[in-house]
């Protein structure tokens, strides 16, 4: 998508596959300019460090790095520049980066309430303009490269260790995902201007059926196609022109989150990977049975098998599904947290290092803040009132009335069979832990905001 995108304003794009640090240098000489992005996270830097290995054997030493991939510019926070004092608790680092909207996490300033705004006091950098034909002239090739060029990799192209056939996303799936600057900019479009989705964000957010609950941004976000300048600038702009309330003050919210991530992975390097992640303090239990009866959706609990069923066929789910199901396996199960962590990262259509990691590392309450224990039995009843969505994702139980969807194993084994649900999983951990929702249990409240 890109390679066409450079091609209709008279550029080209190379493609090759292969590691960066083995493929580069052959293209490069000592004149070379290497631009790319900065990361935070190891995998990425180890293959960083092993390009510029590679260049500087062959005299290429000129290397420069760009921030991207955050709202706000790391040049510009009110932090020291190596982040060595930058919050660990969002609602901390949210008030710092926005002064113009410092509010409690669940309020909206005065300045948004029955007012339109055409600017903001916020730190985000001005995205970059538009590029036109002629614009980014690429240089003259000789016939090799020329050849070269022609190549745009197939599925059949990819490295992968073991092939695998090219998966089919199902019709169940809430949304088509192509990739590609052009489309993420007609998501954007169509949920701010033609929808009007943005509107009732804030009252949808917590959906979990459906292609509009929520923005869908997260995809296109993860891989660069749409930058969260971008988005800003654009709500901005629909502020502007129909209204500014506390769901397009949510969607920057939610913003907020992915960067908070990112600073946090790159304060705290692999400890966000390291078992007792940065503070430690309990014990996790290894047990491949119990994990796979979560990573395959049969753990006999609607809400978490039906969530962990839309990954496997569809590669999303949403923030409230994620919320639960890591709640779930860390807390409940007590099992390894990076096993999820892990799991996710194998399937996400959306995966980005630093949001994943630093989502799970806060699930398994392995951070200075609080714990959020989930209710998964209450949270089911709450945001699948009718069951919908546990009937969209499990046909085991299409045919289960409401007052069984969410427990199912109340049913006795006559009414098991009358609604065809006998090959339903029974529970794996006792249903009764779940009905005092003391002990730091969630029911109604928005934990942290991320799946997008």
């Amino acid at each position: 998508m890109l390679k066409r995108r450079l091609r209709s304003i008279g550029s080209d794009l190379l493609i090759q596959v292969g590691k960066p640090e083995e493929l580069l240098p052959k293209l490069l000489d000592k004149k070379s300019i290497v631009l790319t992005q900065e990361e935070v996270t190891s995998e990425e830097l180890r293959v960083d460090a092993a390009l510029r290995q590679s260049l500087q054997q062959q005299g290429c030493e000129a290397f420069e790095y760009c921030w991207g991939n955050t709202l706000f510019h790391k040049d510009d926070l009110p932090f020291q520049k190596d982040l060595r004092d930058a919050p660990d608790v969002f609602t901390t680092f949210k008030n710092q980066v926005e002064p113009e909207m410092s509010a409690k996490v669940n309020e909206v300033p005065e300045t948004f309430r029955g007012n339109k705004k055409s600017r903001s006091a916020m730190g985000v950098r001005r995205c970059l303009p538009e590029l036109g034909l002629g614009d980014l002239p690429f240089p003259t090739t000789g016939a090799s490269l020329d050849f070269e060029l022609i190549f745009e990799p197939e599925w059949k192209d990819l490295p992968f260790a073991n092939p695998v056939d090219e998966p089919m996303l199902p019709e169940t799936a809430a949304i088509r995902f192509e990739g590609g600057e052009e489309a993420g900019l007609a998501r954007l479009q169509y949920y701010l201007f033609e929808s009007n989705c943005i509107a009732k964000y804030f009252d949808t957010r917590n959906g979990m059926l459906g292609p509009d609950y929520s923005t869908k941004f997260a995809p296109w976000l993860a891989f660069g196609c749409l930058s969260p300048r971008k988005i800003f600038e654009k709500i901005r702009e629909y502020e502007k022109e129909k209204v500014a309330n506390k769901s397009t003050y949510w969607v920057l919210f939610e913003l907020m989150w992915r960067d908070f991530f990112r600073f946090f992975a790159a304060k705290h390097g692999n400890q966000i990977f390291k078992l007792h992640g940065i503070a430690g303090g309990r014990a996790w239990k290894s047990d491949q049975q119990l994990f796979q009866l979560w990573a395959e959706g049969k753990t006999g609990f609607p809400l978490v098998d039906a969530n962990m069923r839309e990954l496997s066929a569809s590669g999303f789910m949403s923030n409230r599904g994620r919320q639960n199901v890591a709640s779930f396996l860390a807390l409940d199960m007590g099992l390894d947290w990076r096993q999820g962590a892990d799991w996710f990262e194998s399937f996400l259509v959306d995966y980005d290092v630093a949001s994943n990691w630093g989502n799970w590392i806060h699930a398994a309450g392995l951070t200075t803040g609080r714990v959020n224990r989930f209710n998964v039995i209450r949270q089911s009843k709450m945001y699948d009132k009718d069951g919908a969505y546990i009937r969209h994702w499990i046909p085991e139980l299409r045919n289960v009335p409401v007052r069984f969807i969410h427990e199912p194993w109340t049913m006795s084994p006559d009414e098991k069979t009358q609604f065809g649900a006998e090959s339903y999983p029974v529970p794996c951990l006792n249903p009764s832990t779940f009905r005092d929702d003391g002990g730091g249990r969630k029911g109604g409240k928005k934990g942290r905001g991320r799946g997008r």
